[in-house]
């Protein structure tokens, strides 16, 4: 019961905030573009160097967090292609909404609710290995002749390289500078969580089946590829528990969004992304209930 509970008090904090943006969303119908641009162009950014520039972060402990995050990506990508090639489905559209999981938005509030804040360097380690290959190989899944080149642009990008080197030759920042930097990083993860809400306000779903199909089979790959990871790698128990949490994630949103860019079938997109999400509120609370 006491597990239980504490499972419910994890969630809670993610949902309120999701359906006040949900809510928020269907009555203002905000233009949140310059929302999501801020997250990404300076909250998040903030939020990646602050975790990994700071003096107890050091990357190499993570190694094989990251290689089992980086074989889960990889392997549940391997079983989407096949599903799509057996259901007939748009292998652009589809695997990208399989691989690349909801890893800031709930991911990272997650891990501060259910582990505490000594295990958010970690959560953001993988955030920064998702976001690397999403922007990345995943861009040049849906758009495979797109010239990815601006991706070195990237605020995102350069937070993550000045971090890692700076975890290598450890050094630090300041800590008027690590405090600063950090107070803009925090607004990360709840302003995510709103803009996620309102993000669900506009979506409309016009395939179940394809939803259900996606909804399911996201999850339920990732966990069988990580629960063995979790025996095979030199992973201490949170970590172990943060690997089978992130494999229980729904689809990001971000899927939805690159696939109406690049035209790969945004309305199967949507479908998986939203019955994902809703299909969340069962994997969740089961991952967590392996993970604690």
């Amino acid at each position: 019961m006491d597990l239980f509970i504490r499972i419910i008090g994890i969630i809670t904090p993610v949902l309120v905030v999701s359906a006040i943006g949900f809510g928020y969303g269907r009555i203002a119908k905000p233009d949140m573009r310059w929302v999501n641009r801020l997250s990404v162009d300076v909250l998040f950014p903030a939020l990646i160097f602050s975790a990994m520039a700071a003096k107890d972060f050091h990357i190499v402990e993570y190694l094989p967090l990251l290689l089992g995050s980086i074989i889960m990506l990889f392997g549940s990508g391997l079983i989407a292609w096949g599903v799509a090639r057996l259901l007939k489905y748009s292998v652009p559209a589809f695997v990208p909404a399989m691989v690349f999981s909801n890893v800031a938005n709930m991911g990272l509030p997650l891990t501060l609710f259910a582990f505490g804040a000594d295990l958010l360097p970690a959560a953001v380690s993988i955030f920064m290995i998702f976001s690397l290959i999403h922007f990345t190989l995943g861009i040049r899944i849906c758009s495979p002749g797109i010239d990815i080149r601006g991706t070195l642009k990237s605020p995102m990008l350069w937070a993550m390289i000045l971090g890692v080197l700076m975890s290598l030759a450890g050094l630090a920042l300041p800590d008027w500078l690590a405090s600063s930097l950090r107070m803009i990083g925090d607004a990360a993860i709840p302003l995510g969580l709103f803009a996620l809400g309102v993000g669900f306000s506009t979506f409309r779903v016009g395939n179940w089946s394809i939803g259900l199909v996606g909804a399911f089979l996201c999850p339920i790959s990732s966990l069988v590829i990580a629960w063995p990871l979790t025996k095979i790698l030199p992973l201490t128990p949170p970590m172990q528990g943060l690997l089978i949490l992130y494999a229980a994630l729904p689809p990001a949103v971000m899927n939805y969004i690159f696939a109406e860019r690049y035209g790969q079938d945004p309305g199967l997109v949507s479908a998986i992304v939203v019955v994902g999400n809703i299909a969340s509120l069962i994997f969740v609370p089961l991952a967590l209930y392996i993970a604690l």
